[in-house]
């Protein structure tokens, strides 16, 4: 009976031995998953050897991004890290391990594909969209009220966005417009909450409507956790006055948005 209650009492030690041994084998499984950077070296000369001017390099998982930049961060100039999104850009390269793939290609198949060491690159092509007019370059026409529009390179969801910044009195929007902008098929653009210690301080959302000639199209709700949040409204070719609306309803709030006018 004694021999009985001590193998009983030793089972919880088992247990945790047991549980410490498989810790440890998977984290040095996951340390040898990880690519050595000799690895990376390679991968970044082979895109070095294919790269053309305007091309964009992407990394997955998302944690990579800064051994990416390490080996490959010269090819990617601040209005590259900064962009509101992808579509103006027709090859893509994706460096990527552990099978991960960027959000940004989905639905696309890779026109190459190299692989060393646990390290993947692949070569995307598509047809760029046509940027008819970017708002952030027609900042000096706004007519603004209730607050000064600036343009800055903001931290929006953990990433840098250049982008129109407003900080509009809490409960009074601020009314941008941009009067004659030239329109194409489509008003595309994105909004968020810029500056990681704002939004942890306070955590009410934003908003964000569009007008069209006097005309709300667009209602954009962003939070504290929603990162860069896109919005997209038709429109009809021409010139046309745009009005973006920022609103809050605590002070010192501020929103970053970007738009582009696309055929």
């Amino acid at each position: 009976m004694r021999v009985v209650r001590a193998r009983i009492a030793a089972l919880p030690a088992l247990v945790l031995l047991a549980v410490a041994v498989w810790e440890i084998a998977i984290s040095a499984s996951a340390a040898r998953a990880v690519p050595h950077d000799d690895a990376w070296g390679r991968a970044a000369d082979y895109v070095r050897s294919r790269y053309q001017r305007g091309d964009l390099i992407v990394f997955s998982p998302e944690w990579t991004d800064p051994i990416g930049r390490l080996h490959l961060g010269d090819l990617i100039p601040i209005a590259t890290a900064a962009r509101m999104d992808d579509a103006r850009y027709s090859r893509i390269w994706e460096i990527s391990i552990r099978g991960a793939r960027a959000p940004e290609l989905a639905g696309l198949q890779a026109v190459t594909t190299w692989e060393d060491e646990g390290v993947t690159v692949r070569r995307f092509q598509r047809a760029a969209a046509t940027i008819v007019s970017d708002i952030r370059d027609l900042l000096p026409t706004v007519k603004a009220t209730g607050g000064t529009p600036r343009l800055e390179l903001a931290e929006v969801g953990f990433r840098p966005h250049r982008c129109v910044q407003v900080t509009p009195v809490a409960n009074t929007p601020a009314r941008l417009t941009f009067p004659q902008v030239a329109l194409g098929r489509q008003l595309v653009g994105y909004v968020g909450i810029a500056d990681i210690f704002t939004r942890r301080d306070e955590r009410s959302p934003i908003r964000l409507d569009v007008e069209l000639g006097g005309a709300k199209v667009a209602s954009v709700t962003a939070g504290v956790d929603d990162g860069w949040v896109r919005f997209e409204v038709p429109t009809q070719e021409g010139l046309g006055d745009v009005t973006f609306v920022a609103s809050a309803t605590a002070p010192g709030k501020l929103i970053c948005f970007a738009a582009e006018a696309r055929k």
